[in-house]
Protein backbone atom coordinates (compact mmCIF):
# COMPACT_ATOMS: atom_id res chain seq x y z
CA UNK A 1 0.00 0.00 0.00
CA UNK A 2 2.88 2.32 0.78
CA UNK A 3 4.31 1.91 -2.74
CA UNK A 4 0.99 2.88 -4.26
CA UNK A 5 0.93 6.09 -2.18
CA UNK A 6 4.37 7.03 -3.48
CA UNK A 7 3.04 6.89 -7.05
CA UNK A 8 -0.49 8.21 -6.51
CA UNK A 9 0.20 11.21 -4.24
CA UNK A 10 2.36 13.15 -6.77
CA UNK A 11 -0.22 12.50 -9.48
CA UNK A 12 -3.05 13.78 -7.25
CA UNK A 13 -1.02 16.88 -6.32
CA UNK A 14 -0.23 17.55 -9.97
CA UNK A 15 -3.89 17.19 -10.96
CA UNK A 16 -5.01 19.47 -8.11
CA UNK A 17 -2.45 22.16 -9.05
CA UNK A 18 -3.36 21.90 -12.73
CA UNK A 19 -7.07 22.37 -12.02
CA UNK A 20 -6.31 25.37 -9.80
CA UNK A 21 -4.15 26.91 -12.56
CA UNK A 22 -6.83 26.47 -15.24
CA UNK A 23 -9.51 27.98 -13.00
CA UNK A 24 -7.32 30.99 -12.19
CA UNK A 25 -6.28 31.76 -15.77
CA UNK A 26 -8.37 34.16 -17.82
CA UNK A 27 -8.56 34.81 -21.53
CA UNK A 28 -7.24 38.18 -22.68
CA UNK A 29 -9.78 40.71 -23.86
CA UNK A 30 -9.59 42.27 -27.32
CA UNK A 31 -7.48 45.24 -26.23
CA UNK A 32 -4.93 43.07 -24.41
CA UNK A 33 -4.81 40.57 -27.29
CA UNK A 34 -4.13 43.35 -29.82
CA UNK A 35 -1.38 44.73 -27.61
CA UNK A 36 0.28 41.31 -27.32
CA UNK A 37 0.07 40.62 -31.06
CA UNK A 38 1.45 44.05 -32.01
CA UNK A 39 4.41 43.71 -29.63
CA UNK A 40 5.10 40.20 -30.93
CA UNK A 41 4.99 41.41 -34.54
CA UNK A 42 7.35 44.30 -33.73
CA UNK A 43 9.72 41.81 -32.07
CA UNK A 44 9.69 39.53 -35.12
CA UNK A 45 10.34 42.43 -37.46
CA UNK A 46 13.12 43.84 -35.27
CA UNK A 47 14.85 40.47 -34.96
CA UNK A 48 14.53 39.95 -38.71
CA UNK A 49 16.24 43.28 -39.43
CA UNK A 50 18.98 42.53 -36.93
CA UNK A 51 19.59 39.14 -38.53
CA UNK A 52 19.58 40.70 -42.01
CA UNK A 53 22.13 43.36 -41.09
CA UNK A 54 24.38 40.88 -39.28
CA UNK A 55 24.34 38.66 -42.35
CA UNK A 56 24.91 41.69 -44.59
CA UNK A 57 27.99 42.65 -42.60
CA UNK A 58 29.49 39.19 -42.12
CA UNK A 59 29.22 37.89 -45.71
CA UNK A 60 31.91 40.30 -47.03
CA UNK A 61 34.07 39.76 -43.94
CA UNK A 62 33.81 36.00 -44.40
CA UNK A 63 34.74 36.34 -48.08
CA UNK A 64 37.82 38.37 -47.14
CA UNK A 65 38.90 35.87 -44.47
CA UNK A 66 38.30 32.78 -46.58
CA UNK A 67 39.62 34.48 -49.70
CA UNK A 68 37.29 32.85 -52.11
Amino acid sequence: MENADVVVKPLKDFAKNSIRLVKRCTKPDRKEFNKITSKTAIGFILMGFIGFFVKLIFIPINQIIVGG
